[in-house]
Parts: structure tokens; sequence; C-alpha cells
């Protein structure tokens, strides 16, 4: 196996989302945040890398008494009877899925 197929790999929202993840480390777990964590599990899935990223979320998870299922059932009902994200006009709050 090749040295580069051994190494990690670095998100390029890694700075962005370290940011979001360290906050809903400490948060409640309310609609947005339900539905940020929702799209943190499923950006980093597979992702070889930022395995610390992965670890918080799990203890966000954790903290919250939520399985992954049950994280994504209550997202889709969010997204299906609300908008989560909501623009302020500030063109720097999209939602990125990336």
């Amino acid at each position: 196996m090749t040295e580069s197929k051994n190494k990690d790999q670095q998100h390029p929202l890694y700075n962005q989302d370290r940011a979001l993840i360290s906050s809903l480390l400490t948060a409640a777990p309310s609609d947005l945040n339900l539905a940020e964590l929702s799209r943190m599990r499923i950006r980093y899935n597979g992702f070889p890398g930022a395995r610390d990223l992965q670890a918080d979320l799990d203890q966000v998870m954790q903290r919250w008494n939520l399985t992954e299922v049950e994280l994504f059932e209550k997202t889709r009902q969010l997204h299906a009877t609300q908008s989560v994200y909501v623009s302020r006009g500030n063109k720097s709050e999209t939602e990125d899925w990336s």
C-alpha cells in the first residue's frame, strides 16, 4: 500500500466545521442545531480524515441521546415542515452540504 493511501485527508471546510462542531458540543438540541448536526454527519460520513471532528460528532450524538436514525428522522421532519436555514441577507449564510 502506498503512503498516500494511508494518509488522512484534510477537508477543505475543516476550520469552519471545527468551530461549528465545537459550538454543538456545548449547545442544546434546537431545531437549527439538529439540522447542523445532521449536515455535519452527512458531510463527514466515510470521509478519510477529520477523525477529531467525527469523534466530536459522535460525542454530540451521545450527549443529546440520539442515534443517527433518530437524528435523520427528526431533521427530515424539520425540513418537511419549515425552513430551518433562514437567510438574513448575508451571502455567507448559505446551506453548504458539500
